[in-house]
């Protein structure tokens, strides 16, 4: 009799054990929230051949994580709805309300990272306005995917999966805002979507910052530039961005999208040239027209890649122009936009595209 008592006593003693390690094992898990926006990630085709005719933004959040069970392995993971939208319908003020939920979800101690599900199409937009305006070190990390879940070959799953990886660890940390997609992790200042149904569309010019390869991290180079908490943007201080608009150049390229911005109101216009940010002769005219009106001119390149160079192709110390240094049109809006917020001074302005 006192051998069988001692004998329970033992197993209760040993499931206690058991359970106590598995809640310390739990607790040890990272603990990472994923934001739904929609966008493809979130997409469902007719047919499971189709990879690029598809509706997106149709599959809440809380069913994209459930349909990766093996998510739960590597980090205690909730989910959380904030937009059902594509992102080529992103705009500004969702993308305030997203920056500052993504803030005020990062302040809480019980948050270890932050996962954010999003459209492709201007995955790199929303990606660099958080690595410029967040306040934190822990990992933010934006994913989507080229393929619904429907599709034979979708991408999404893994994504997902590599993108909690990357958000649960502590090598992720102080690397601003990441986008990883296709087992690569970019810097979210560098990335671009170069291919309009490839899976492996995201570039960096510089290339990734790592890999995610067989769940595990591996980083080969940091962000060179100022981003997050070195950034003089705070995400809790912006309330409205001022309006920047693009315009796209070409051979035969008239007035009319320079006209149309300063009537609708535009502080500052990225002038998208050709080659070196090139003006063409009958622009040159409307571009001085409208920095006369106070509005920023900002010389970008339509090429996707490289610098343009100050007083290269235009006088513009003589103009009070300004150029991009290395960033494509739309993520100069981007920047401008938020170096509006502090500055309306063209030497000012011309400081801070260099900066980041």
């Amino acid at each position: 009799m006192q051998h069988q008592k001692l004998k329970q006593l033992g197993g209760v003693l040993l499931l206690s054990a058991a359970m106590s390690l598995s809640a310390q094992a739990q607790e040890k898990k990272a603990n990472v929230v994923v934001i739904g926006t929609g966008g493809t990630i979130a997409g469902a085709g007719a047919s499971s051949v189709n990879t690029a005719a598809y509706q997106s933004a149709v599959v809440p959040v809380d069913k994209i994580i459930a349909a990766v069970p093996e998510i739960s392995k590597i980090a205690n993971v909730r989910g959380e709805q904030i937009f059902q939208i594509g992102s080529e319908s992103f705009n500004d003020e969702r993308l305030l309300k997203l920056g500052k939920r993504v803030s005020e979800l990062l302040k809480q101690s019980d948050v270890d990272g932050i996962v954010i599900t999003h459209g492709t199409d201007t995955i790199e937009e929303t990606a660099y306005f958080l690595n410029l305006t967040l306040k934190s070190d822990k990992p933010v990390v934006v994913v989507g995917s080229m393929r619904p879940g429907t599709a034979l070959g979708a991408d999404g799953a893994l994504n997902l999966y590599d993108a909690v990886l990357v958000a649960s660890s502590k090598d992720a940390a102080g690397k601003g805002t990441l986008v990883v997609m296709n087992d690569e992790i970019h810097s979210g200042r560098d990335v671009t979507k170069s291919n309009s149904f490839k899976v492996e569309t995201f570039r960096s010019a510089y290339g990734p910052l790592g890999y995610v390869v067989e769940g595990k991290l591996m980083f080969y180079r940091l962000p060179a530039r100022p981003h997050t908490t070195q950034t003089e943007f705070d995400i809790d201080k912006i309330n409205s961005l001022p309006r920047v608009d693009i315009a796209y150049n070409y051979g035969n390229v008239s007035r009319a999208a320079y006209d149309a911005f300063v009537t609708a109101g535009a502080k500052a216009i990225i002038h998208d040239g050709t080659g070196n940010g090139s003006v063409a002769e009958q622009i040159v005219p409307v571009l001085q027209e409208v920095r006369s009106k106070g509005l920023q001119v900002v010389r970008a390149t339509r090429t996707g890649s490289g610098v343009v160079i100050r007083n290269g192709e235009q006088n513009d110390d003589k103009f009070d122009w300004v150029v991009t240094d290395d960033q494509n049109a739309q993520k100069a809006r981007i920047l401008t936009a938020l170096a509006l917020t502090k500055t309306n001074d063209s030497k000012e302005l011309q400081k801070i595209l260099w900066k980041y």
